[in-house]
């Protein structure tokens, strides 16, 4: 009996080393492959037979496990593509497969990476070399994010970039500020209308013309500091949008500023923001002449009009040159003529127990009961890290830590063998008794 439980436990020893040499061989093999992430293999005792003082031993052997260290991360190297993508640190990426793409169901099965290099296909999606296509939350048109659900894939999509796709950047922002000459508001002035005239865009990349015109009041006698300020639009055919008029400060404390704005049409002036709003023919627009006493707003100073500060959003139609991914995981078209627009973001997902995963090929990974439910975190928020374009993580593995262990468990098979040999030894010798 204890002869020939040493013999079993010989036999485990050898099978426990293999398993030991065959993740070796794995994390060898991989030592180059980008998001690849070490196998682990662990040995266990187990016990057979009475208990202490017995007189008799049976060698248990050995039992031994393997896991993959699916939380351990690689080094991160820089790269020349946009969309090669790597965390940095807790979360992974959601993809799913070309097959599932192909299928048209709009049903996409979520798969988990830490690293990946996309690149757009013919139709513009962004996949791996293998398949694995990168999942995210589309945006509304204007760049901006509606609100997802974080514990369902219901709203992830396959992220597409169409290139040289033609965009535009319509005007919504406006800040005005014009210095009009005193001189022209007291009595005996000309009363010289000043006009200014703006371009902006609109919803369909046309360039339109805002016109302000400033015509002063001249009063009989003194000074009446005061001007009416009307506004036109091109794009509504040259109609009236907007008539303010405007009283300036003639106090010595606040000299030149705006006193009072007072609507006669259009939009009603809001002096907590200095802004009105003016419907155009595309759509609102915000013009800021800024609030009552602001040095850095509308002015009445001197003898002479000058524009001091015309701002605005807005440009004309560009075309699509590349797309950029920012830490907190959007993605951002980039346009020719230089605006950019949020198009998708990506979401980072997390699990309780990240090892408990279900590791697939091309270092692709799947949800199970032992990895716990996922949640859909925004990168840099909660425990995920940040999502880092232009990056890829290098494997996990450590090339001489595993030939260390390589030579240990050669060594250890080596052992386990000699201990079958001297017990084949010691039953031959046992056979020979007879003899």
């Amino acid at each position: 009996m204890t002869i020939s439980s040493s013999l079993n436990a010989g036999v485990a020893g050898l099978n426990a080393n293999a398993t030991r040499l065959a993740t070796i061989a794995d994390n060898i093999a991989n030592s180059a492959t980008f998001g690849y992430k070490r196998a682990q293999a662990d040995f266990h005792s187990q016990v057979i037979g009475g208990g202490s003082g017995a007189g008799v031993y049976s060698a248990g052997g050995v039992r031994v496990t393997t896991q993959r260290l699916i939380d351990e991360r690689g080094p991160l190297i820089s790269t020349s593509n946009p969309t090669d993508i790597a965390v940095n640190g807790r979360g992974m990426l959601p993809v799913t497969t070309r097959v599932s793409l192909d299928s048209n169901t709009g049903n996409y099965p979520m798969m988990l990476m830490t690293t990946g290099s996309f690149r757009p296909d013919a139709d513009g999606v962004l996949m791996t070399e293998t398949g694995m296509v990168l999942m995210g939350w589309p945006a509304n048109v204007d760049g901006s994010m509606p609100s997802y659900p974080r514990d369902t894939v219901a709203g992830l999509e396959p992220v597409r970039v169409n290139v040289n796709q033609f965009a535009g950047d319509p005007t919504t922002r406006m800040t005005l500020a014009v210095n009009l000459p005193a001189t022209e508001t007291q009595a005996g002035a000309a009363g010289v209308q000043q006009d200014l005239s703006i371009e902006y865009f609109g919803n369909l990349g046309t360039s339109e013309t805002l016109s302000v015109n400033f015509t002063p009041t001249v009063p009989g006698s003194g000074a009446s500091n005061t001007w009416t300020m009307t506004i036109t639009d091109s794009a509504s055919g040259g109609a009236t949008v907007g008539q303010y008029t405007l009283v300036f400060d003639s106090s010595q404390t606040n000299g030149g500023t705006l006193a009072s704005v007072t609507t006669i049409s259009g939009g009603a002036y809001n002096a907590a923001t200095g802004s009105v709003t003016l419907t155009l023919g595309g759509g609102p627009l915000e013009l800021t002449i800024g609030t009552i006493n602001d040095p850095g707003g509308m002015t009445q100073l001197s003898d002479s009009f000058a524009p001091v500060t015309i701002e605005k959003n807005g440009s004309p139609v560009g075309n699509l040159t590349t797309v950029e991914i920012d830490p907190n995981g959007f993605v951002n078209a980039v346009y020719d003529i230089g605006f950019t627009r949020t198009i998708y973001q990506i979401p980072l997902v997390d699990v309780p127990n990240p090892n408990g995963l279900i590791s697939l090929n091309n270092q692709a990974y799947q949800i199970s009961p032992e990895s716990g439910a996922f949640f859909l975190w925004d990168a840099g928020d909660g425990p995920t890290g940040e999502v880092l374009g232009f990056t890829r993580e290098e494997s996990a593995t450590d090339v001489a830590a595993e030939l260390t262990q390589l030579i240990q468990t050669q060594r250890a098979y080596s052992s386990n063998a000699k201990v079958i040999q001297t017990v084949d030894e010691m039953l031959q010798e046992t056979t020979n008794i007879k003899r």
